[in-house]
């Protein structure tokens, strides 16, 4: 299931480039794509996971960059 989220409080696009690469590793996660420019989060997760997966992906990312959160799905 691939779906699209806001992002908030991305400071740069190297920043932007770390949290991909660690959304990404995320277990379950089949791919991951961040647009810095639009701050948003394009996310593909298996389908009898996906709550789950995703509670880890917004773990991660307050992990990675304290200050951005996941906001809404688009």
């Amino acid at each position: 299931m691939k779906r699209v989220y806001k992002l908030d409080e991305i400071d740069c696009p190297n920043c932007a480039a770390k949290l991909e690469r660690a959304i990404t590793k995320v277990d379950g996660v089949k791919n991951a794509g961040i647009n810095f420019f639009a701050q948003k989060l394009t996310v593909e997760i298996e389908d009898d996971r996906f709550d789950e997966v995703i509670e880890n992906v917004i773990k991660t990312v307050a992990r990675q960059q304290p200050g951005c959160k996941v906001v809404t799905q688009q």
